[in-house]
């Protein structure tokens, strides 16, 4: 079973129904047993750093993620799910993280511009943007490099090993868009609000191997 954690924050009805029109039968659950059990596990997120780790802490969610993690079953993060792994987010403050991927998470500044129009990147980054994928995954498979997806954030991750980075965007500077090491995957977009190419993705999770 494909596991959803809810953890009172997140957009899981639209994760949710984007698996079921992929052929997944998923589950929403803010069960640690479930958790605990699940064969691969989705992490969404929106909302605040801190708020996000304070209600998987208090859920009592964090142990059951991580030994999912650790156990080597597919992990995929969306957006938010995607900078809780990561050591610490500056978001209001400096704020712990999961710690299973080394790096932080730190914000756009506010004098970005579009290098080709000269045009001001206004924060958040918000609306759809390309993709470049750095190398190959089994994650992107039959997607095209520099494909369009939908972004909402004003954060984004700097992970310390080049490597872990898989995909690429650029808004005013390039940023980490796509992470991977081994099962963990997350992702700074939304594929569940990408239209074709983002079921796309959500359908070569689904059929990862743990």
């Amino acid at each position: 079973m494909i596991c959803i954690v809810d953890y009172g924050m997140g957009n899981l009805r639209s994760v949710h129904k984007a698996l079921e029109w992929v052929g997944c039968d998923a589950r929403v659950t803010s069960d640690a047993t479930e958790i605990q059990r699940a064969s691969k596990l989705i992490l969404p997120g929106v909302g605040a750093f801190a708020d996000c780790m304070r209600n998987l802490s208090v859920r009592g969610l964090l142990e059951p993620i991580i030994s999912v993690v650790q156990g080597g079953r597919p992990f995929l993060g969306i957006c938010l799910g995607l900078q809780l792994l990561f050591d610490e987010s500056e978001e209001f403050g400096l704020h712990q993280g999961m710690g299973i991927l080394p790096g932080r998470v730190t914000r756009f500044p506010d004098n970005l511009t579009d290098p080709e129009t000269g045009e001001r990147c206004p924060v958040p980054h918000m609306g759809w943007n390309t993709v470049h994928f750095s190398r190959s995954t089994p994650l992107f498979e039959g997607i095209q490099t520099g494909s369009y997806f939908y972004f909402v954030h004003s954060y984004y991750a700097v992970p310390d090993n080049p490597h872990d980075t898989i995909g690429t965007t650029s808004y005013g500077m390039d940023f980490t868009s796509a992470v991977q090491r081994n099962n963990i995957m997350a992702v700074q977009f939304h594929p569940e609000k990408s239209h074709t190419v983002g079921l796309h993705l959500l359908r070569n999770f689904v059929r990862i191997s743990g």
